[in-house]
């Protein structure tokens, strides 16, 4: 039986699948978002590089000496591959419950200050966009970019 078309493969697996010559379509899907479970581990040498590019904003509430906590906990990301990294701080993000998270000083390096914004980066890209009702794509970064688009979540709260 002719097969006219060939897809599959994964994010994990895509540079295998693209050199054998048999797929004629990827479906490396959390290469798109590049989430931190993915970004982790080791490239494959001479496969293309990826940015993070899924992210959960979040906001410093209150700040001490040692540690902040930012109002995004277990119901703004999935925790299955791991807990957030947090963009732009050398900072460590441990569990502060359902709502909440917390930051911790590594070293003498700096905490967000008090009503900051805080970027984090998902553990795990495929279960954070389904607790979300919408994305928001900005186009030119995340400091000097700009709202583009907000692209609803049509699929939100469908896994059964």
């Amino acid at each position: 039986m002719p097969c006219a078309l060939v897809t599959g493969a994964g994010t994990g697996t895509f540079m295998l699948e693209a050199g054998s010559g048999l797929y004629g379509e990827l479906q490396a899907g959390s290469y798109v978002f590049m989430d931190r479970d993915y970004a982790d581990n080791h490239a494959t040498p001479h496969a293309p590089a990826f940015e993070h590019a899924l992210f959960v904003k979040s906001q410093v509430m209150s700040a001490g000496s040692s540690h902040a906590v930012v109002d995004a906990g277990h119901k703004s990301h999935a925790i299955d591959s791991g807990l957030p990294r947090v963009r732009g701080f050398d900072v460590e993000f441990v569990n502060g419950g359902d709502e909440h998270g917390i930051l911790r000083k590594r070293g003498s390096a700096p905490l967000p200050a008090l009503g900051e914004t805080v970027w984090l980066i998902p553990g795990h890209c495929d279960p954070t966009v389904n607790l979300h009702e919408h994305y928001i794509a900005v186009r030119g970064g995340l400091e000097a970019g700009r709202v583009e688009a907000v692209w609803p979540i049509e699929a939100r709260g469908c896994i059964r």
